[in-house]
This record gives C-alpha cells, sequence and structure tokens, in this order.
C-alpha cells in the first residue's frame, strides 16, 4: 500500500519541488550567475545573518526535509535500495539541478544546498529500512 502511493506521489512531488527550486518562492533572475562553494560556512554565515529562526527552518531545515522522499526511490528502482547506489545516483542529479540554477540565473549553485540535499536522502533512505523492517518483513 505504502509502495503503491509512493509511486503515485513522488513524480508530482519532484516536478513541484522543480517548481520550487527554479520558480517558487519568490524566485526571480538573478543579473549575474551566482556560486557559493564554501561548504558548511556558507550556511553558518546564512544562520548567523538570518532575521528569524523561521528563514532557518525554512532554508537549512527545508533542504533536507523536502529530500527525504528521495530515500525511498528503491520503493521504484530496486537497484537504489543500496545506499551507495541512491547516493551514487542521487548526487550527480542534484549537481545538475544545482548546475542548471547557475546557468539559468534562477537560482544560486550552493554546494551547501547539494550536501544538505544528500543529508535528506540518507534520512529517507534510514526511515525507509526501518519501514521495512517494521511492517514490510
Amino acid at each position: 500500500m505504502l509502495k503503491k502511493l509512493y509511486k503515485i506521489v513522488i513524480v508530482p512531488y519532484t516536478l513541484f519541488l522543480l517548481y520550487l527550486m527554479f520558480l517558487g518562492m519568490g524566485r526571480f533572475q538573478y543579473d549575474d550567475n551566482l556560486i557559493t562553494v564554501e561548504p558548511v560556512f556558507s550556511t553558518i554565515k546564512f544562520i548567523q545573518g538570518a532575521k528569524s529562526w523561521q528563514d532557518i527552518v525554512t532554508i537549512v531545515v527545508g533542504n533536507i526535509i523536502m529530500f527525504v522522499p528521495f530515500g525511498f526511490l528503491g520503493w521504484i528502482f530496486p537497484k537504489l535500495s543500496d545506499l551507495k547506489a541512491l547516493l551514487f545516483t542521487f548526487i550527480p542529479a542534484i549537481t545538475i539541478v544545482e548546475g542548471l540554477q547557475y546557468f539559468t540565473r534562477m537560482g544560486i549553485f550552493e554546494v551547501d544546498d547539494i550536501l544538505l540535499n544528500t543529508v535528506g536522502v540518507y534520512l529517507g533512505w534510514l526511515c525507509c529500512r526501518c519501514i521495512e523492517k517494521r511492517f514490510i518483513y
């Protein structure tokens, strides 16, 4: 039941997420191509300069939570049940998306986004394993 629901929801969810990454949340096209390659430090700077805790939750925690569903991709593609295979597939894919944000100037290529999104996928993979152990097997 969960796997069937996931298979139905993941494609529209992915499209919605891509919308948010390129057009949603007040996005606009930057005048220049922007890139942030300081891993972790740029997130720390953002947290220190944030106007409110809501900004921190929206950006930092959102970058993790929004990608948790991709940790369940093994339910559709059995080879992606293996964490290594999942990460070796996800990291290049999210890097391409970040690159598209850079080249279209509809966002900033941020290494921290790649790291936070990957943490989300990993947490999703852990949740998937727990669900499978508890309910399926």
